[in-house]
């Protein structure tokens, strides 16, 4: 049956990317849960814990809430979302970006991340054509879609989304999927050591925390799935943009140079399009410098 649908694919290329780009639009509407449930998820066990370890009397709930439960709602009047109401860009248009119940605006990036996240499935399949590289890279794309999102929301890349990326890149190079053991393992040493190294000197000679923890573990991640030799690549390259858009931020929005930035979402440009296309910006760079 899956070899019979991986042969079908193969000689129908176009119904292949068609169907990832669809299958993106879906786990884009999932990726949205994520971002905005996860963060909320993990606050109530950090909570939960402090109680437990001061010796107080836990907050009783009596809503569960994680990836699946309640229902999503309306945030201003509480009107249940249907399964028609929640179709992928499709139900956003139909409803005119605002709710069916209170008519209140829907934040523009629902479809934004549903749409990015369909168009870089059918990258994806593109490239790596109908294989296991591409099923790989697919969770790849989606773990770096959603840890971007948290972060930008509330400067946190969760351990859960870091260090299982991470630990299954390690085990992908295993079968060579990708790349070998050694330049995997290389990589994730590398890729964590050498942003733990600038926040401890940055830390050393200003006495303030230039990035959180996740930065390092999301970089080892990265590292993990493409190899030590494209941290180079995905070091300039978000440091880079990242210097832009801050240098922007503060011109524009006049805001201080105190102001916090997050990486995480440069880093995970920048280590995607590494693992796509890191050995042309490689020579590219080398070319230059």
């Amino acid at each position: 049956m899956f070899s019979d649908l991986v042969t079908f694919f193969q000689l129908h290329l176009l119904t292949y990317l068609t169907a990832l780009f669809i299958l993106g639009l879906l786990i884009g509407s999932f990726l949205n849960v994520v971002i905005y449930r996860l963060p909320i998820m993990m606050q109530r066990e950090w909570r939960y814990d402090c109680l437990e370890f001061l010796e107080q009397p836990s907050e009783n709930t009596a809503e569960r809430f994680n990836l699946s439960l309640p229902r999503s709602r309306c945030s201003e009047c509480g009107h249940a979302i249907s399964a028609l109401e929640n179709i992928p860009i499709l139900s956003y248009l139909v409803l005119r970006g605002k709710c069916r119940a209170c008519k209140t605006s829907i934040s523009m990036r629902y479809p934004l991340v549903e749409l990015l996240t369909g168009i870089i499935s059918l990258i994806i399949g593109w490239h790596f054509g109908v294989s296991l590289q591409a099923l790989a890279g697919l969770f790849f794309s989606w773990c770096l879609i959603a840890a971007s999102g948290i972060d930008l929301d509330h400067k946190l890349l969760p351990d859960i989304i870091t260090l299982s990326l991470m630990w299954l890149g390690i085990l992908l190079s295993l079968f060579n999927i990708f790349i070998d053991l050694e330049t995997s393992v290389i990589g994730a040493i590398a890729g964590y050591g050498c942003l733990w190294s600038v926040f401890i000197m940055f830390k050393l000679v200003t006495g303030k925390e230039g990035m959180g923890h996740g930065d390092f573990k999301l970089l080892a991640a990265l590292g993990a799935w493409c190899g030590w030799k494209m941290l180079l690549v995905i070091v300039l390259t978000s440091s880079l943009v990242g210097a832009i858009v801050g240098i922007s931020m503060i011109i524009l929005s006049k805001s201080g140079r105190n102001t916090q930035i997050p990486f995480g979402p440069y880093l995970s440009a920048a280590g995607w399009i590494s693992f796509l296309w890191g050995s042309v910006l490689l020579n590219a760079y080398l070319n230059i410098f």
